[in-house]
């Protein structure tokens, strides 16, 4: 049985001069090795809470516990255990690329030669190694989150905690960072925590998911749980030979139309039915959706 990474009890937070609280008597538990997903509208209270969650701000009221110790009184754990990407920032300061790779790895426990080995090693792996020696005022935003990206995660901390981790980069190094990620993940169990706006993409990685509104929780749990509760239904695009409409089951109708194409939304239970009625001479393409995390998210934030 997975022990439990984070432990996060009755938590609460309030600004001055705000009356809603950002965070509002918060309870969940995040497992070791899961990738938990935090999606929300700006302002619903995520970066509030991994902020608090690494130590950078205090509670008003309520526990974080990181592997059985508290964060408040165990500073120093935190810093050793927790890889942190804020949303903004730099990693560098007036380090070069690769100084700043290998000072965090060294600072992590690593030797001088592991963390020369580990600078390397991220270098190659988040593709930077062309701008090794480069400072932060010379990269790119999204140079610069790549950099953050390694920063976190130099020396191996067992939990990632990465605040839109894919913002400013280009379609090809978003799709990488998510496969670097997994791997991380599969190879080494790495507990991730990832805020993200993107639910499309994040939908490929996380296990786990709280949708945040108003500094609470409006859903937490596995997105398949979810969405079925949501909307039991399926979405069928049905294509087929112009002029040869396909039988369909009673009860089933098409939504919408084009000389080619059929949508239809149908029950679970009413698939195979759908399936076993349909003549595949003339149906050139089907293609059946759940509802998506996309979907989940605008259903409980709106």
């Amino acid at each position: 049985m997975a022990r439990v990474a984070y432990r996060v009890s009755h938590l609460s937070k309030t600004f001055p001069k705000q009356r809603r609280p950002a965070n509002d008597d918060l309870s969940f538990e995040i497992l070791e090795g899961e990738i938990f997903g935090l999606l929300g509208d700006n302002g619903a209270g995520k970066t509030t809470l991994v902020r608090q969650m690494v130590n950078l701000l205090r509670p008003d009221r309520g526990t974080i516990e990181l592997f059985g110790r508290d964060v408040a009184t165990h500073p120093g754990f935190v810093t050793m255990t927790v890889g942190y990407m804020p949303q903004r920032g730099s990693a560098l300061n007036r380090l070069t690329v690769a100084e700043a790779l290998y000072l965090t790895a060294h600072l992590r426990g690593l030797t001088r030669r592991q963390a020369a080995a580990e600078r390397d090693e991220l270098l190659e792996l988040l593709r930077l190694t062309g701008i090794r020696n480069r400072s932060s005022e010379r990269l790119s935003g999204g140079q610069r989150r790549l950099v953050q990206l390694a920063v976190a995660m130099a020396g191996r901390p067992p939990v990632l905690i990465l605040d839109e981790p894919t913002n400013e980069l280009d379609p090809a190094n978003r799709r990488h960072v998510w496969d670097v990620l997994r791997d991380r993940n599969e190879r080494h169990r790495t507990t991730i925590v990832l805020i993200t706006h993107d639910a499309i993409e994040a939908e490929k990685v996380i296990e786990r998911v709280g949708i945040m509104r108003e500094g609470r929780f409006v859903a937490l749990g596995r997105p398949a749980d979810l969405k079925r509760a949501v909307s039991p239904r399926r979405h069928v695009e049905l294509s087929f030979v112009p002029g040869k409409e396909p039988a369909l089951p009673d009860g089933i109708t098409p939504w919408r139309r084009t000389e080619d194409t059929w949508w239809l939304t149908v029950d679970h239970g009413q698939v195979p039915a759908l399936l076993a009625a349909l003549d595949f001479t003339t149906v050139t393409d089907i293609r059946l959706h759940s509802a998506t995390l996309e979907d989940l998210y605008l259903h409980y934030v709106s």
